[in-house]
């Protein structure tokens, strides 16, 4: 199930896992950290057993069974920080399967004698995109909350977390590895597009926890971008008349939102021509493979582009076979 690339020589290494969800809140905030910290990917999780085909892939009128979803293993070892361990999926299994799933990952990280882990997530509520959100934090363990509160982050008193970024903790829990997710708030109507500002918010309680001296400004010049981009939809939305006070949004108005928020903040057309570049390249040498799936792993569209991305290696078999 997990297939080792290498084996690492780390030391006390933190275990921080993500999956999508919400806001992009939990991928976003790993992605980050995987791309700026120079991880090296050591393992594969191929998950064959926990995600079963719902449907089929129709292209130009061609059906095809759709790819597994598989997770990497990646990890850093830090300066002047902890050795991180970094696991990221591309989805989360059905609920029934969330925890042999976290289970299998769990025996995995122990073999590094890993004694605490961070999972990230998104907790949407009745709050302004203009807002500064709170990051909320639980863990496993009362000593950990108030070095958390330190770091930045306010204790969630109750409620629950859902899917695998809360799962895995649970299960880790039993096998006494200690635990923590960080909760940035959402406005529960942008629950379906990125959103930056809650991103930012758990990496700085991150980078305060483990001093890791990260530059933030990526992120936060994000978050700008996204906001404004909501600014005016909700213009267009409520017509150009002064108000005395900010209006209502009703659910029509907030699906309208969040449809054409996806379309509004799609690959910008820098990053789509810097793609196809890296196609062409990859075309001559498919050694350029790697940075194409970087760059396309950072802007969170490989889907889009899958099936391109996978020609390129079929094409390079095929040249082989006619040799």
């Amino acid at each position: 199930m997990i297939k080792e690339i290498s084996s690492p020589k780390l030391k006390n290494p933190v275990f921080i896992a993500a999956w999508p969800g919400m806001g992009e809140v939990a991928y976003r905030s790993a992605l980050f950290l995987k791309e700026v910290l120079g991880f090296k990917i050591f393992a594969k999780l191929e998950a064959y057993k926990f995600f079963k085909p719902a449907a089929v892939a129709v292209q130009k009128g061609i059906i095809n069974i759709p790819n597994i979803p598989a997770g990497f293993f990646y990890y850093c070892e830090g300066k002047n920080f902890q050795d991180i361990i970094l696991f990221i999926g591309e989805a989360q299994p059905p609920l029934e399967y969330a925890e042999a799933l976290s289970l299998a990952i769990i025996n995995f990280i122990r073999k590094y004698k890993v004694k605490l882990m961070l999972t990230f997530a998104a907790k949407p509520e009745s709050i302004d995109h203009k807002n500064n959100p709170q990051v909320l934090v639980v863990s496993t363990h009362t000593d950990l909350l108030k070095a958390f509160e330190k770091a930045g982050a306010n204790v969630l008193q109750d409620g629950q977390i859902s899917g695998l970024n809360g799962i895995i903790l649970g299960i880790g829990k039993r096998k006494s590895i200690k635990g923590v997710c960080l909760l940035g708030e959402i406005p529960f109507y942008t629950a379906q597009i990125e959103n930056p500002k809650a991103t930012a918010g758990i990496l700085r309680v991150v980078n305060k926890y483990f001093n890791m001296n990260l530059n933030l400004s990526p992120v936060t010049e994000r978050s700008k971008f996204i906001e404004e981009e909501i600014e005016k939809l909700i213009t267009y939305l409520k017509g150009d008349v002064p108000q005395s006070g900010p209006m209502p949004l009703n659910e029509e108005d907030i699906e309208k939102i969040k449809k054409d928020l996806a379309a509004y903040t799609k690959l910008p057309q820098s990053a789509r021509g810097k793609i196809e570049n890296f196609f062409k390249q990859a075309q001559k040498d498919v050694s350029v493979a790697n940075k194409l799936k970087n760059e396309l792993d950072h802007w969170n569209v490989y889907k889009e582009y899958e099936d391109r991305f996978l020609d390129l290696f079929r094409k390079k078999n095929n040249k082989k076979e006619t040799h």
